[in-house]
């Protein structure tokens, strides 16, 4: 016989949603649909994170002529972790309107949205409500308020939250040091964890990973291994050592250079998952390991776990910075057939021109820039401008800077610097002269350093040495040596010896720790027979220290470089 006791027995055994709904149907059948408990327990059964089926839930929901507080709340926990996390909100906003008040079940699952969004408009009107209510002491609200108020930037707030807290927990902590980190003040997350262990809370594995992090942003190896350190102490057995916090402990070592400690943190590792193996394999890739970065993709291969989208970026810039041209085409054909047309992918279709270009395929990149899905992003044009620009092709690049411009895609600073590198590329001085003029006027971007640079080279190889020279003396900055470099080569190549004499008086204001510059600055005077002038630079380079640098490149054979 079917009752209220077997009814609840039922639904506590339901192991898949098929189940759920037989026993929704014998409620309706048996009249035991309209008890609130009941309902309640069904509606739990339709949410469950892993087994449950939401939409069913919604169906149930919106039949309910006065759903309980409790049933609000199910609904706002499956939205907050569903695909449709704005929802939430919503529904926040509807459990007022039903003339039913949120209770401190209610404000973290709202809260948990505004800061994944992230929405501190919204955030701030759920306080008031908070306070209003005067729930503003309980422990999980305030947390929730902190976390939405760090995730949405508001790190002052968050902190004054937590200093309101007589007695924060090891969750209040953790909650800001992630504040501070993802704000990027890692050394005041750092200072805060040195509070926390004065104070003598525990931390626990949430809080370790965020306190490498802070360690990676900072590149502060001495205080990353002293917490490698005590996480080995026995002291701390009840830190949980698991993937996550060993996968940041082998970051951390990496981004702070120290790869063989990095790489014996990932071997000792009895699982690993794809983001163990990416970033063992960045950590290799951003100080150039290009062998070691190859031999971590064929190890993940052989463990049985695919390469993902940030594994494959990093091994397109490996072939990019090394031109090895062969083995980027393979990664492309892996990237065709494995990812559906992942190259149409904004972030692997820029990673796969910026690999053709800088191996001379520039037609291959042209191929790839025409096939993305997306055609509005400018780091895809700038990529592809800035590639043509090294290839020596500066007037395809700025009939590309062209067709950008009547697409609407506005251009940033980095834009520019490929605009007038293809115009020092192509020789065209005034058109070049005339882009530079235009960015502060036109597109409202402030010339930098590196803008000044392109310009002043563009104009130097022109032989405009004297224009060169005004344009850097009447920068709102502090030249560097580049620029400096830059119309030393044109006099160089022009035979300019008055501007070049200017210079390097100019030049021994500064202590320069590269050769380039005195090296110019010498061929000039011998070019001129100036004899003197070349034992003085010489002279200069001795009494500093300055020894002149060796050349060296690499060439890609048979796929070996």
């Amino acid at each position: 016989m079917i009752n209220k006791q077997s009814i609840m027995s039922m639904l506590e055994r339901c192991k898949s949603m098929r189940e759920v709904k037989q026993v929704h149907s014998l409620m309706i059948t048996s009249s035991l649909i309209t008890q609130t408990i009941r309902l309640s327990k069904l509606i739990d059964s339709c949410v469950h994170p892993h087994s449950g089926d939401l939409q069913h839930a919604l169906s149930i929901f919106v039949r309910l002529h006065s759903p309980s507080l409790y049933i609000w709340n199910s609904m706002l926990r499956a939205f907050s972790t569903s695909q449709q996390p704005q929802t939430t909100l919503s529904f926040y906003k509807d459990l007022q309107r039903s003339g039913l008040s949120p209770d401190h079940f209610t404000f973290p699952f709202a809260l948990k949205v505004c800061a994944e969004m992230p929405d501190r408009t919204t955030g701030r009107c759920i306080h008031a409500r908070v306070v209003k209510g005067g729930y503003e002491h309980d422990v999980y609200v305030n947390v929730a308020l902190m976390r939405m108020y760090a995730c949405c930037g508001d790190v002052v707030c968050a902190k004054s939250l937590f200093d309101a807290d007589g007695d924060p927990n090891v969750v209040a902590w953790t909650t800001m040091i992630a504040g501070y980190v993802d704000s990027g003040r890692a050394r005041e997350a750092i200072s805060l964890f040195k509070e926390m262990e004065a104070e003598e809370i525990t931390p626990n594995e949430i809080t370790m990973v965020h306190l490498l992090a802070a360690c990676a942003q900072t590149r502060d190896l001495e205080t990353g291994a002293w917490i490698h350190a005590r996480l080995k102490c026995s002291k701390t057995q009840p830190i949980r050592y698991n993937v996550v916090l060993a996968t940041a402990l082998v970051d951390m070592y990496a981004r702070c250079g120290s790869l063989r400690a990095a790489r014996e943190v990932f071997d000792e590792m009895r699982e690993r998952n794809e983001v163990t193996w990416n970033v063992m394999i960045s950590g290799y890739n951003q100080y150039g390991r290009s062998e070691d970065v190859w031999g971590m993709y064929r190890g993940m291969c052989g463990s049985g776990l695919r390469p993902d989208k940030v594994t494959l970026l990093s091994l397109l810039g490996v072939c990019g910075n090394k031109g090895a041209l062969s083995l980027g085409q393979g990664v492309h054909g892996y990237v065709e057939k494995t990812a559906g047309g992942g190259s149409r992918d904004v972030e692997v279709g820029t990673s796969l021109m910026d690999m053709y270009t800088k191996s001379g395929d520039t037609e291959s990149a042209v191929r790839v820039f025409n096939g993305l899905k997306s055609r509005g992003d400018v780091v895809a044009w700038t990529s592809m401008i800035m590639g043509l620009a090294r290839n020596g092709d500066g007037k395809k690049a700025l009939e590309m800077f062209e067709e950008m411009n009547e697409r609407g895609v506005r251009p940033d600073g980095i834009t520019f610097i490929g605009v007038m590198s293809a115009c020092s590329h192509a020789g065209m001085v005034d058109e070049g002269r005339k882009w530079f003029d235009s960015m502060r006027d036109v597109y409202g971007v402030r010339p930098e350093v590196e803008h000044y640079g392109c310009i002043v080279d563009l104009l130097s190889r022109a032989g405009r040495l004297q224009e060169a020279e005004g344009l850097v003396r009447a920068m709102p900055m502090e030249p560097s040596m580049q620029i400096w470099g830059s119309i030393l080569s044109g006099c160089e190549s022009h035979g300019e010896v008055e501007v070049a004499e200017r210079i390097g008086c100019q030049l021994a204001e500064f202590d320069p720790g590269g050769s380039g510059v005195y090296v110019l600055l010498s061929n000039v005077y011998a070019g001129a027979g100036r004899w003197l002038g070349v034992e003085r630079s010489r002279k200069l380079m001795w009494r500093r220290g300055v020894k002149k640098n060796q050349g060296m490149s690499s060439l890609e054979v048979k796929g070996s470089w």
